[in-house]
């Protein structure tokens, strides 16, 4: 039985691998490689695809995706925040370039012939949505959603895809129909603050417990379709009240974001985001006409220009008015500069009102795929367009911002560590890091465990490490030291491999049931490697020592030589052995030992030139120990502090008359 749906798909994923790999090889960004396989795929290319609708319904679920994974990253109170920027900033854009086209369009007869008032008031509406899905991917990718300009971004953004419902309202009253639009407008209004109190709700009482009872199963499948439940059935809320899909997405992912299971919940979705993104980038590429294009090129090449200088400086502008600096405005202005796909599904309404002619529609479409397609390499070039502006000779207030406003920054930490989790090993880990004032951060996958703790106040997060998207939901890429303490041999491979592909800087710990782990961790790029095997070989001999009244000093040396080179000595046991005695055996007169420098012996404060260690005792100094700091084969300046712990070799006798420079004097 044949499926056309299957083979466009087939033809649609075939032909974006070629492309993108060429693209990759060129360094052109993906998303452009995207639209070109739509322009090849669709009706005015090829004509390789055939269902274009079914097409651009996958695309539909893309952007669904994508808004919910930026609403999983978010939270209410970020988005309290931000209510500046959505409101005001969204407000004002949208405003100012409908004014703006307005008298352009009223003004010129260019490409679209003379306009009446209504035309010129829809284009005005057409041109002032910018693209949601385009700019958070590219914004997400470049990991800058939590950046001044990329929170205002995604303000504005957001009060785009509010505003394109009164917008999709007031389209037939433009093109003369009549109808009773403040009813309408009344009962928008209802519905809106309806979905906000429904998400409050959500958020603070129904989607955690639900969660948690769902998260005890362990069952991963059970936890996925539930999370996708939640999403779509927001969305379709949203929808039956009229509102976008987008909108909707986005606020499944808030309600979600509030819970401690936002980490798992991510990690899941990102596959499926990407995989149906590709899908609507491609329809975009469909609604290119080649031909079109190609009839009066200069024209519309033109026209592109204007859009996008037009539109980066009405951004811009408004940034400014936020209070924003110069480069911050720069940067927002850049980014909404392209026409968005909300356009396309609005200039369908008003083509049927007769408000876009044919050649008019046609003309817009091509104008506004090419500024999509242009907007990776303008927001690639941002950075530099903008500190470019801050070298011009600008008053200070244009630098600086004439009203700053407050920063809103993601609590991101630094230097900290992630503990992967939560059972004996990680809570000693973590305890330790909380006395010593070590910032941290814990993954675990037992919900009833993550539930007891965050009531504690520790920073703990339901979520699968083995996810990248979870690794970087905690800023592995900012953190010091990972300690990986679970039980699954394959999940502790695999989250090592990321860990390391994400930072390759970053100290990884390991534990493992296993002795045939180790070898394969270190492949994987683990630093330390803990078998418990051998662990509890050292605490029982450590037991057996002190048993037979050892001092306390050579039995930490034992410990320390028992631990370095991975456990060497331990390993080789059946074979030649690996400490001090087969030194001992080859030298007889010979021994290597260890001391502590007391609090009151006569070398502390004094170097190891002042002392002559080796000229008058015929002692050599091997290693010192100072706290967790090891320096070998020390210098002559070297000052000796109490506490250290010294690694030296000579005659027993020698250390003997050495010992005295070291301990407190009687």
């Amino acid at each position: 039985m044949e499926i056309p749906l299957l083979n466009d798909i087939v033809i649609i994923f075939g032909l974006s691998i070629a492309v993108l790999f060429i693209f990759h090889l060129l360094r052109v960004p993906a998303i452009v490689g995207f639209l070109l396989t739509g322009i090849l795929a669709g009706p005015h290319g090829l004509g390789l695809v055939h269902g274009v609708h079914q097409v651009e319904v996958l695309a539909e679920i893309g952007v669904v995706f994508l808004l919910f994974a930026i609403g999983l990253e978010f939270s209410l109170k970020c988005m309290s925040q931000i209510k500046r920027s959505v409101l005001l900033g969204g407000s004002l854009q949208v405003l100012i370039t409908i004014v703006v086209v307005f008298v352009i369009a009223m003004q010129t007869d260019l490409a679209f012939g003379e306009s009446t008032f209504g035309e010129s008031i829809f284009m005005g509406f057409l041109i002032a949505l910018s693209s949601t899905a385009i700019v958070l991917k590219l914004i997400q990718e470049r990991a800058e959603i939590d950046s001044p300009h990329g929170r205002t971004t995604l303000g504005i953004l957001l009060f785009q895809d509010v505003i394109i419902v009164p917008m999709m309202l007031l389209t037939p009253l433009l093109a003369g129909a009549t109808g009773n639009l403040g009813e309408s407008l009344l009962v928008l209004v209802v519905k809106g603050i309806g979905i906000i109190l429904l998400v409050a709700v959500a958020a603070r009482w129904i989607v955690p417990r639900a969660l948690y009872q769902i998260a005890r199963t362990r069952s991963r499948e059970l936890f996925l379709l539930s999370v996708f439940m939640i999403c779509l059935a927001v969305v379709w809320l949203t929808a039956s009240m009229g509102l976008s899909l987008a909108l909707g997405a986005f606020l499944a992912g808030l309600i979600i974001s509030q819970s401690e299971y936002s980490h798992h919940a991510l990690g899941n979705v990102l596959p499926f985001r990407d995989v149906f993104m590709s899908f609507f980038f491609v329809s975009i590429g469909m609604l290119l006409d080649v031909d079109f294009l190609f009839r009066q090129p200069e024209l519309i090449l033109l026209v592109v220009l204007c859009f996008i200088a037009l539109k980066a400086v009405i951004a811009c502008f408004v940034s400014f008015l936020l209070g924003l600096p110069l480069r911050t405005a720069v940067l927002v202005g850049l980014a909404l500069c392209q026409v968005g796909e909300f356009s396309f599904i609005l200039s369908r309404t008003g083509f049927e009102h007769g408000l876009l002619a044919g050649p008019a529609y046609q003309f817009f479409l091509t104008v506004s795929v090419l500024t999509m397609a242009a907007t990776p390499f303008i927001i690639a070039l941002a950075p530099r367009i903008a500190d470019g502006a801050l070298r011009l000779p600008l008053p200070e207030v244009l630098r600086s911002g004439w009203h700053p406003v407050q920063g809103v920054e993601r609590a991101r930490k630094q230097d900290h560590l992630i503990i992967i989790g939560f059972g004996v090993n990680g809570r000693n880990v973590a305890r330790a890091a909380g006395i010593s004032g070590i910032p941290y951060t814990i993954l675990e996958m037992d919900p009833g465990i993550v539930r007891a703790e965050k009531t504690k106040g520790e920073p703990i997060y339901y979520g699968d490490a083995t996810y990248e998207a979870v690794f970087q939901h905690a800023d592995i890429k900012d953190a010091r030291i990972v300690v990986i303490a679970i039980s699954d041999p394959a999940a502790t491979r695999r989250i090592t491999e990321i860990a390391r592909r994400l930072n390759p800087k970053i100290h990884i710990i390991v534990r493992t049931h296993y002795l045939q782990e180790m070898k394969p961790l270190y492949d994987l790029g683990a630093d330390d490697v803990i078998p418990e095997e051998f662990e509890t070989s050292v605490e029982i001999f450590t037991r057996v020592l002190v048993k037979y009244l050892i001092p306390r000093d050579e039995i930490e040396s034992f410990i320390a030589v028992v631990r370095s080179d991975g456990y060497e000595m331990l390993r080789s046991i059946s074979k030649e052995p690996a400490s001090f005695p087969g030194l001992e055996r080859h030298l007889p007169d010979v021994e290597i030992v260890t001391l502590r420098v007391f609090k009151r012996a006569p070398a502390v404060g004094k170097t190891l030139a002042q002392i002559g260690l080796r000229k008058k005792c015929g002692v050599t100094v091997l290693a010192l120990r100072r706290n967790s700091q090891m320096l070998s084969n020390p210098d002559g300046d070297l000052h000796f502090c109490a506490g250290d712990l010294l690694v030296v070799i000579g005659p027993p006798d020698k250390i003997v008359r050495a010992m005295v420079l070291f301990n407190n004097p009687e």
